[in-house]
């Protein structure tokens, strides 16, 4: 008999979204005409722009000629697509050879794993994004959970409330080596200012830290005086990579697409270059990036690509202006919502599953539990913005009648 891997089996038995829609299922097999509308999972809805969807018909075209077939990608992106997103994401801050193009920001965070020892410590803001801890504990970081507080044992979880504007202090990061930050963040929609980020890299560099950033949602951020990418801050590529992704800018969660910077400056403790290692994970367990998705990002990264995907950025802005103003008009406080798709909204008290419940069953709303997001996120439920704007009108009609104060 094959042993199953005991790190997988440290997993909670459910993933976030799998519960979600487990319940939501239940709930559509009891209530089937039931008009649901989803505030929960991330996920664009609005159509892709033409100037983009264009470029993937004519690279349709080419694989269908012997002439123009093309195979395998270079394992690491086309270079003019590393020249694009250096040139467009970074103003030529970064080189195009430290960029390196994947089939999404997620995937790559789990395969980011594979580059950090066992025995070394994760450090994760609480609440956080799933896929921080989940690929934590599938890669051997972390011990099992804790019954008490909900926690993995071995991973370092930084709380993040109101107390501390959902920032972590960064005295708190000794002990860690490799520390995840999202910014602007998933869940709590909060971003990072340039203050916040020069003590992280401070930190980092000080006690060799390794920084992953994820800027899943950057294309959200309209003030200037919010940092969009960690290297806008000296020093940072001493410290940290970067991860991006194509899917909430340009509507490509369907198509796959994104990219982790790699500087090479950023070295592990012995003076190995983690650039080197990343290529070698890169070229062993990985394709790259498909030409359809890669064609589809290089008419993205044009400045006719660009207004588009900032219209669609709008879109999502406009929607999460009108949940925020019938949240408030209940009298529950929520943060985020500015500079991010997600409000995170406190519910004095209320349980994040027993709400979920109530606006599932009484409103037929779909949302996310912030318990769902980590021990700190109890308390708390996160409302996507990412839905027709008739459609969020019509939750934000639904949220006012339901939760109205007394």
């Amino acid at each position: 008999m094959v042993k199953r891997n005991q790190d997988i089996a440290k997993l909670q038995s459910s993933y976030l979204f799998a519960e979600i829609a487990k319940r939501k299922q239940e709930f559509l097999k009891e209530n089937p005409d039931a008009q649901l509308i989803s505030l929960g999972i991330g996920d664009t809805t609005q159509p892709i722009p033409d100037i983009i969807t264009k470029a993937f018909i004519a690279e349709a075209n080419k694989l269908n000629r012997s002439e123009t077939y093309t195979g395998y990608e270079p394992s690491f992106g086309r270079e003019e697509m590393r020249e694009r997103i250096a040139e467009k994401m970074y103003n030529g801050a970064i080189s195009p050879d430290e960029v390196f193009v994947s089939d999404g920001s997620k995937c790559d965070i789990g395969r980011l794993q594979i580059l950090f020892g066992s025995n070394c410590t994760i450090g994760v803001q609480d609440p956080s994004y799933p896929a921080y801890v989940g690929s934590t504990v599938m890669t051997g970081k972390s011990g099992h959970t804790d019954k008490e507080s909900g926690q993995y044992t071995g991973i370092r979880y930084l709380p993040c409330t109101p107390d501390n504007d959902f920032c972590p202090k960064a005295e708190d990061l000794q002990g860690v080596d490799v520390l995840y930050l999202c910014s602007p963040n998933n869940p709590t929609g909060q971003v990072f200012t340039k203050k916040q980020l020069e003590e992280y890299v401070s930190v980092a560099r000080k006690h060799k830290i390794i920084i992953v950033y994820d800027t899943a949602y950057s294309a959200f951020i309209r003030d200037a005086k919010f940092p969009s990418s960690i290297y806008e801050i000296e020093g940072a590529k001493e410290v940290a990579l970067e991860t991006g992704s194509f899917s909430k800018f340009f509507g490509f969660t369907g198509v796959r697409l994104g990219w982790t910077v790699v500087p090479k400056a950023l070295c592990f403790e012995d003076g190995t270059p983690v650039r080197d290692d990343w290529m070698k994970v890169m070229t062993t367990v990985y394709n790259a990036a498909s030409n359809l998705a890669q064609a589809g990002g290089l008419a993205a990264l044009t400045d006719e690509g660009m207004q588009a995907g900032k219209k669609l950025v709008d879109y999502y802005l406009h929607n999460v202006d009108t949940l925020r103003e019938a949240v408030e008009s209940t009298g529950l406080k929520c943060y985020g919502g500015v500079h991010a798709p997600y409000l995170w909204i406190d519910l004095d008290g209320q349980s994040s599953w027993e709400m979920f419940d109530k606006l599932l069953q009484e409103a037929h709303l779909v949302t996310t539990p912030g318990i769902g997001f980590g021990p700190s996120g109890e308390g708390f439920l996160r409302m996507s913005a990412f839905g027709t704007q008739e459609a969020i009108q019509e939750a934000a009609r639904r949220i006012t009648r339901l939760m109205q104060p007394a």
